[in-house]
């Protein structure tokens, strides 16, 4: 299927993954406008981003002599523990050699070079890209780079079969009024039914997606409500981190809470989870993260409060029987750079409702 809707790219894709890996500079190859913005909030997040700016010579001539440069440059600036050389779609054009850029800068710094550009169909392919040389060097184990590959077509095939991938165009929704929901679902506790809240959120984003089962919690403490969060210390570095963070939090809160899946486990967790729902017999559920990830056959007779950050999940969510669908707003933004629970706006109106 040919999208016609915006997708992530494979060139974001592989920043973040050198994100998780914990490299502390990144070189863009290519033009200073390559993925702006994703550089930008990259840099919040405490790594560096830095682009050779290929402008009309190099396109021309090349660019490797820029990219020695401005590698030598960031190593004797940063003195970085890690960096990474990100292609662009420039850097493909005129045929550029990353890996021998990094051989005749001589560094000193261990130095991953990602061949990689926009035109792939699938942003996964950025990971991919990233990981591999990272496992060549030895940042990851061979184990821990099939197990990434087998979530990301996992998650790949939730999002073909359930999310935003599922027609060639969705229409953007804010879904539905958050203080309507928060009502709704605090009548149905203050009646006495039984609920489950799970968190089955994607990385960093857990940092505010975790904030609902809070905010539930601190409305109704006494709810009968069994919570599950994906925060098992699973993955890479950072996405390690954040899990014990996260959970330490919630612990510290007074949140108990069964941990289900890890942070790099939201496409892969369906089946897991739809069996614990159906264990649980709730009459409600809310689900934070992604909750396209558990097949609807799990939720037949359950009333659903969804929330997701992707404008473009809130039909297919509508269209699989989720009978309440919120999106946190700028959520991915917020929650870059952070190291504690961030505030969410459902979490607030559940607050202010009780």
């Amino acid at each position: 299927m040919k999208y016609m809707h915006p997708r992530p790219s494979s060139i974001v894709a592989g920043l973040y993954t050198a994100r998780d890996l914990e490299v502390t500079v990144s070189v863009l190859h290519g033009p200073s406008g390559c993925s702006f913005k994703h550089a930008r909030l990259l840099e919040e997040d405490g790594m560096r981003v830095l682009t050779t700016s290929l402008s009309d010579n190099e396109f021309v001539f090349g660019g490797q002599n820029r990219l020695i440069e401005v590698l030598q440059y960031a190593e004797r600036e940063f003195h970085p523990s890690r960096m990474a050389v990100i292609g662009t779609c420039v850097s493909l054009i005129i045929g550029e050699d990353l890996e021998a850029a990094v051989e005749l800068a001589e560094l000193s710094t261990e130095t991953i070079a990602v061949d990689i550009h926009a035109g792939f169909s699938e942003n996964i392919d950025g990971v991919i890209a990233t990981l591999e040389p990272a496992a060549r060097l030895g940042w990851i184990s061979t184990d821990e780079l099939t197990r990434q590959k087998d979530l990301l077509r996992k998650a790949n095939e939730v999002e073909r079969l359930r999310g935003a991938a599922v027609k060639s165009y969705i229409e953007p929704s804010r879904g539905d009024l958050k203080h309507i929901a928060a009502k709704r679902l605090l009548d149905l506790i203050h009646e006495g039914k039984r609920g489950v809240a799970i968190m089955n959120a994607k990385k960093e984003t857990a940092y505010m997606f975790a904030d609902i089962l809070l905010g539930l919690h601190d409305a109704v403490p006494d709810a009968d409500v069994e919570y599950s969060a994906n925060l098992e210390p699973r993955g890479l570095p950072k996405v390690r981190r954040d899990a014990l963070r996260i959970s330490e939090e919630l612990t510290a809160r007074g949140l108990k809470f069964n941990s289900k899946g890890a942070l790099d486990e939201y496409g892969a967790t369906g089946d897991l989870l739809g069996s614990w729902i159906q264990e649980q017999k709730p009459d409600f559920a809310v689900i934070t993260g992604v909750p396209h990830a558990i097949p609807g056959s799990y939720l037949d007779g359950i009333e659903c409060f969804s929330v997701t950050n992707g404008p473009r999940q809130v039909g297919p969510l509508k269209d699989q029987g989720h009978a309440h669908v919120m999106v946190e707003v700028d959520l991915h933004p917020r929650t870059l750079g952070v190291t504690s629970i961030v505030e969410s706006e459902f979490g607030a109106v559940l607050r202010s409702l009780a």
